[in-house]
């Protein structure tokens, strides 16, 4: 299971830091990622870290946003700062999850992130 945490409200030029933890025992975490999701639009990839913390970031969020990860507790982390009103969306934790040799992409809940122009 991943519990996001962090999301809320801001104004444009703000910051947020939103968590991601995989709870449980009995597994590892592989590649782990953040999406978003705007009324009416799909989902997008906004960043993805691997286990060897190599990251990639969406065009729109670069220079803004960081990923980073922490392996011993099973957590992702975003960091975003200079935030726009464009970046109002659900923000989704994504990460692929292995067990007794068996992958799962699994999904968070999902966080609320509304920034006010």
């Amino acid at each position: 299971q991943l519990v996001e945490s962090g999301g809320g409200l801001v104004q444009a030029g703000g910051s947020l830091r939103l968590s991601c933890a995989a709870s449980g025992s009995g597994f590892s975490i592989g590649t782990m990622a953040w999406y978003r999701q705007a009324p009416g639009n799909q989902r997008d990839l906004v960043a993805r870290i691997t286990s060897g913390s190599i990251t990639t970031l969406a065009d729109p969020v670069k220079g803004r946003f960081t990923i980073s990860r922490d392996n011993a507790k099973n957590t992702v982390y975003l960091q975003m700062n200079s935030l726009k009103p464009e970046d109002t969306a659900v923000y989704y934790c994504n990460a692929d999850r292995w067990a007794s040799g068996i992958q799962r992409n699994v999904w968070g809940q999902g966080t609320r992130v509304t920034v006010s122009s």
